[in-house]
């Protein structure tokens, strides 16, 4: 799928995350027609348990020589204002489409992936979504699809 300007700008801003964030490693990406697919690991980030650990012994996470690691929230929030306000300024400077309301929707849907078996399904995903727009659960005009509803039934985001 050949991409846009906008759409250009919209992978060059990503594949630049780890300048911003060191401690984020990017794996499987792909840019659709109204949403992205990615896969994002944030690396040297402490267990939930030994944060709670060094609170309890007066030690602060954001002591010399430390740095915590950000949340996806952080990382996405970053991401679509950079975005949001490089769209702004295509939409000036060179004619792009404008859009209503925001460019992005407010949230955004995130899954753990807590095995190799459901990393590797998820990447080959990521990587087919493209070539399957046409049944995809975010396209408006989809086509109905058992493979495509299967994957999301799998990974929890639609219900049986």
């Amino acid at each position: 799928m050949e991409l846009s300007q906008a759409g250009e700008m919209v992978q060059s801003r990503w594949e630049v995350l780890p300048e911003r964030f060191p401690q984020v490693e990017l794996d499987q990406f792909a840019l659709m027609p109204n949403h992205i697919h990615a896969i994002v690991l944030i690396v040297g980030a402490p267990l939930v348990g030994t944060q709670i650990k060094l609170v309890k012994q007066g030690l602060s996470e954001d002591r010399a020589g430390t740095r915590p690691a950000p949340t996806l929230g952080n990382i996405i929030g970053a991401f679509k204002s950079i975005t949001t306000d490089e769209y702004i300024n295509g939409v000036k400077r060179k004619k792009w489409r404008p859009f209503l309301g925001k460019l992005w929707q407010r949230n955004y849907y995130e899954h753990v992936i807590r095995n190799d078996k459901f990393l590797n399904q998820i990447r080959e995903y990521i990587i087919g979504n493209p070539a399957r727009w046409e049944f995809d659960i975010e396209n408006v005009e989809r086509k109905s699809d058992v493979e495509e509803e299967s994957f999301w039934r799998s990974i929890g985001k639609i219900e049986n």
